[in-house]
């Protein structure tokens, strides 16, 4: 994966002498993702200042700000630890403008990262992935207009709105069908500086390439959707918004693979498990 001027910030946990809530925030600049220098990061301070949930850890030996990293030595993280967690209803292509915009919360007890199992529950029913680009929020925001509303924007990440289909069509808000634990798996970074108005997203399941599309399929845009949250509540440091699904998705059962695409940003895959 290769982008242009691309920032990526990440949430990290050491693989060793870590404790079980230990985390910190790493950087890398090089435009290769997959290269050797793409793979060495830095350790730098939180980039969601005035956010006491992603504040990081205490810095020790081998993780002091500054130090370089292996990408092997850590795991990656949700990339951060939002106080909100949105997403955009029916606003799945140019035919969603023709109803108003429309959010929904997903919980954030529904948030993990990359690699952690996305569990069903018994009598779930069906349930499909959404590959979905997702606007890291960089500051507090609230009141934006179209003019200024990127200005709240850290970056960019990729979110799985995974969706219960059968409860979402017994549950007219949604909860039981979107906030299930597991159910919004985010990552692997953040990458900043990256034009978010055509990219390509699509979904590898159990090895088999779906059907993508472009974020520039969505009917609402990233500037529309943040004037519209912000018109009726406050966004916070390190808040996620989901915006929405264009391409094609799969039923979900124990045992797949599911890999969320976007282009630019890279690769988010999660298995799938039966809940114990």
């Amino acid at each position: 994966m290769t982008a242009t001027h691309a920032r990526r910030i990440a949430r990290v946990r050491p693989v060793s002498r870590a404790t079980e809530d230990e985390h910190f925030f790493v950087s890398n600049d090089a435009p290769d993702f997959e290269s050797a220098a793409g793979k060495a990061w830095t350790v730098t301070a939180t980039p969601f200042p005035g956010s006491p949930a992603n504040a990081g850890s205490p810095h020790r030996s081998g993780w002091e700000l500054g130090a370089t990293v292996d990408e092997a030595s850590f795991t990656f993280l949700s990339p951060s630890v939002p106080a909100n967690v949105l997403g955009m209803a029916h606003n799945t292509g140019r035919p969603g403008r023709d109803l108003p915009p429309q959010a929904f919360h997903k919980a954030t007890t529904s948030v993990v990262g990359p690699g952690d199992a996305i569990e069903l529950r018994p009598g779930v029913g069906l349930v499909e992935p959404e590959a979905e680009l997702t606007i890291v929020v960089g500051s507090k925001a609230r009141g934006l207009t179209p003019g200024n509303a990127m200005s709240a924007i850290l970056g960019y990440t990729i979110g799985n709105d995974v969706s219960a289909r059968d409860l979402q069509a017994s549950d007219e808000l949604w909860i039981s069908a979107k906030s299930q634990d597991t159910f919004t798996p985010v990552g692997p970074w953040i990458v900043t500086d990256l034009a978010g108005e055509d990219l390509a997203i699509g979904i590898e399941h159990n090895g088999a390439q779906l059907k993508a599309a472009s974020s520039a399929d969505l009917g609402w845009k990233v500037e529309e959707i943040l004037t519209y949250l912000t018109s009726f509540m406050t966004l916070h440091a390190g808040d996620l918004v989901l915006t929405g699904f264009p391409a094609e998705c799969a039923p979900l059962a124990a045992g797949d693979t599911v890999t969320c695409q976007i282009a630019g940003i890279g690769e988010l895959t999660n298995p799938v498990v039966a809940a114990g």
